[in-house]
């Protein structure tokens, strides 16, 4: 494997190439880090898969209940589950979702036959639902779905589809079952099990080799194929890092296309391309799936940047940003993901993703200033408001725990710069690791992960030489502290005193300011002494009250 070198500049880091991992990564990771990287360097070269697809149970008394139908009213219609449920199932993998492809008939027509089946061996009828095209979903024709045997089933014809030249929605019409297989983003997804005859067609001729050979590629050229469709690019890269496999040369080439590229930016919707990377971030290979995207020369197509950035963006930002995600990655395997959940791991690999850009801001249309995160969330990507704000929350809690660190770790109360209570050192520390949990509520754990990410103050460049290790036994010192202080839910303690009891105890009319900072000094108290009562914590801010206003 070739070992790729550091480039000498703040937040520069080793390219991440397809299918390449430098030698100082795999060589600081864990065995079981190392055993994972193997693991998908393996399913790249040879893929396991079935030679016939195994139906369940149930799997077998749906398809023999729709084969009844299609005896009971002599139809002569083809039956064909199509795309993931064929693949997911050669690979031995669990898969639910079952699309079945009629070949001359609409879904709804189908559907109703099989209700009137059901009645007449004494069933009752199931409720239809029929889904209109809707091409923003990537719903370019009329599905129908039902409950069949307590499992629901979508029905759709098969089709064929051309496409205008500036837009990425398609003109239907029926199809034959080869033209449908033709139109499908990948070869992998165009598969087709057919249930009259319980055998797996592959009528490109390509979908069960390059399932075999772990292969990403396109039934029909690649450029013609992304030029129709651009969000097959996205589709093309997500499936790729999922399964970890290869992408074929020829798509890669087409991906990298300028013209392709300025079809993904034209054609498709913000709001799918944010689907599809939400897709890819919530999925198990996150990092592969960043990776491809970046070796594509897709990351600024997919996170577009603002107008108005005050201040640069490195030429290599784009593989940076990779890098952290990388580093937040393998201190998650290292630490045991089930310490968060499926959205806080999500949210971490975002908030790694983008710490190269959370000091950029830029000017939006009213003259403010905004972090550039929070366009990517929400205009580049339209994912949720509430994404954006928690990431750029992360990024400051992360700040704010580099800082705290030394004090929250050491032993030695010289380096402690909190001086409001007259209280023991070790009651400094909860005080000061209370606060800042505080602030970041159930996410702290995320904002410590990704504090263990940045670079020292003044000193950017040591930064690259962290290892895993260091990382990860910063994280677990800190969150042992944090554990034996007993602050892992403290947002939820109950403050003592509130507004009202402040200005009764010291006698005020009217609040104020003063109130505010009273109850911001009461309740570093109570954190000092979580097991204050109420008349302690009163006792403590009459006698501290009184030194005030003898002093003044």
């Amino acid at each position: 494997m070739k070992a790729l070198s550091f480039l000498a500049r703040p937040f520069a880091h080793p390219p991440i190439r397809l299918g390449i991992l430098p030698r100082r990564l795999i060589a600081g990771q864990s065995s079981s880090r190392r055993r994972r990287v193997g693991a998908i360097m393996a399913l790249c070269t040879s893929v396991q898969v079935k030679d016939r697809i195994e139906l369940t149970e149930k799997e077998r008394k749906i398809f023999d209940r729709l084969l009844q139908v299609l005896r009971h009213f002599d139809l002569k219609t083809e039956l064909r589950v199509a795309g993931g449920w064929v693949r997911d199932k050669l690979l031995s993998k669990d898969c639910y979702d079952i699309d079945i492809a009629l070949d001359n008939m609409l879904g709804r027509e189908f559907c109703e036959k099989v209700n009137e089946y059901s009645v007449h061996v004494g069933e009752e009828r199931q409720g239809v639902g029929v889904i209109q095209c809707n091409p923003d979903q990537s719903k370019h024709l009329e599905t129908a779905r039902m409950r069949i045997f307590d499992m629901w089933i979508d029905f759709v014809n098969l089709r064929s589809e051309t496409y205008a030249e500036h837009s990425r929605i398609p003109a239907m019409k029926f199809g034959t079952a080869e033209e449908d297989a033709y139109r499908r983003d990948l070869t992998i997804n165009s598969l087709f099990y057919n249930i009259n005859t319980d055998t797996v067609e592959d009528l490109t001729g390509r979908g069960i080799e390059d399932l075999k050979e772990g292969t990403i590629a396109t039934p029909l050229p690649p450029k013609a194929t992304f030029l129709d469709d651009p969000l097959r690019v996205l589709r093309a890269i997500r499936f790729g890092a999922r399964f970890g496999f290869r992408l074929h040369e020829e798509l890669k080439r087409a991906a990298s296309d300028d013209e392709v590229k300025a079809a993904v930016s034209d054609k498709v919707s913000k709001e799918r391309i944010g689907h599809e990377v939400d897709l890819m971030v919530s999925g198990n290979q996150a990092v592969k799936a960043m990776t491809y995207i970046c070796d594509l020369e897709l990351f600024w197509t997919v996170f577009g940047l603002p107008e108005g950035i005050a201040g640069s963006v490195s030429d290599d930002c784009d593989r940076t940003c990779v890098y952290y995600m990388n580093a937040a990655s393998d201190v998650l395997e290292e630490i045991g993901c089930s310490t968060f959940s499926d959205d806080q791991r999500r949210l971490c690999l975002y908030s790694a993703l983008f710490v190269p850009l959370m000091a950029l801001n830029y000017t939006d249309s009213k003259g403010k200033k905004v972090p550039v995160v929070n366009s990517i969330f929400r205009n580049s990507l339209k994912l949720k408001a509430s994404d954006a704000d928690t990431v750029i929350a992360l990024h400051k809690a992360a700040e704010k725990f580099a800082t705290s660190i030394p004090f929250i770790t050491s032993d030695n109360e010289a380096a402690f710069q909190e001086d409001d209570l007259d209280v023991p050192f070790s009651s400094k520390k909860r005080i000061c690791a209370g606060l800042l949990l505080m602030e970041i509520k159930d996410l702290w754990r995320v904002a410590l992960l990704i504090s263990s990410l940045l670079p020292p103050k003044n000193n950017l460049a040591k930064e690259l030489d962290v290892s895993l290790s260091e990382r990860v036994e910063l994280y677990r010192r800190v969150e042992k502290s944090v554990l034996d202080m007993d602050l892992e839910n403290v947002w939820k303690m109950k403050r003592l005193l509130d507004g009202k009891a402040v200005m009764s105890i010291l006698g005020l009319k009217h609040g104020g300011p003063q109130i505010g900072e009273w109850q911001k000094k009461l309740l570093k108290w109570q954190l000092a002494h979580p097991c204050g009562t109420f008349d302690e914590c009163a006792d403590w801010l009459r006698e501290s009250n009184a030194k005030r206003l003898k002093c003044s």
